[in-house]
């Protein structure tokens, strides 16, 4: 492997992308602060001031892990709010199949306790946000239920996906991305009627 070098002032950031570029290879139960500074091509305690554990090291990187998921979903399109909110669960799910170990470590036992690092408990309330904003764009009544129901829809096919439980199955699946779509709509059609039912009730 081939140290790193970093410009003055930028160590925490370098420290950060050295842990990013080991953790699909080590995993976040192995991954230590001495094999970081090693990747980022530093002293053994340099990440010590900017980490003061290992904990605090993989709590920033799910941090991190949390604003590119609120990225990937702010930037699902949709021509209509259902729309919007179905390609913001196809974005959760495809996020985690583009980054799984990020993914089992944003949501995994390691980081149980994410009041203990504000930035983190911030970092995910603010991706749980915009499903909660695309929910009440849909049904202002029922926004909270409509997100929860989103959200966890996206998260089970999320873990499905990256545990590859659907390759077992004696029936072929859909990925997950794509499963998700077909479910989001399923979920919106059975709770709201399908829009073009709804538009000919109206004219009817």
């Amino acid at each position: 492997m081939t140290a790193k070098t970093y410009h003055h002032g930028n160590l925490r950031e370098a420290l950060l992308d050295a842990a990013e570029q080991l953790l699909p290879e080590r995993g976040a139960e192995a991954l230590t602060l001495r094999e970081v500074a090693r990747e980022a091509g530093v002293s053994h305690g340099a990440p010590y001031h900017h980490f003061g554990s290992r904990e605090a090291l993989l709590a920033a990187i799910a941090e991190r892990g949390f604003d590119g998921l609120t990225a990937a979903m702010q930037a699902a399109g949709g021509s209509t709010p259902r729309d919007q909110l179905i390609g913001i669960c196809e974005a959760y799910v495809a996020f985690a199949v583009q980054h799984p170990t990020r993914f089992r470590l944003m949501f995994g036992p390691l980081l149980a306790h994410k009041e203990s690092y504000p930035g983190l408990q911030q970092a995910a309330n603010r991706a749980f946000f915009v499903l909660q904003q695309s929910a009440e764009t849909v049904s202002p009544s029922e926004a909270m239920p409509l997100a929860l129901a989103g959200w966890s829809l996206a998260h089970g096919l999320a873990h499905l996906s990256i545990h590859a439980v659907f390759d077992s199955l004696p029936v072929p699946v859909p990925t997950g991305t794509v499963l998700s779509r077909q479910l989001a709509h399923w979920l919106l059609d059975s709770k709201f009627g399908s829009p073009g039912k709804s538009s000919t009730a109206k004219r009817a």
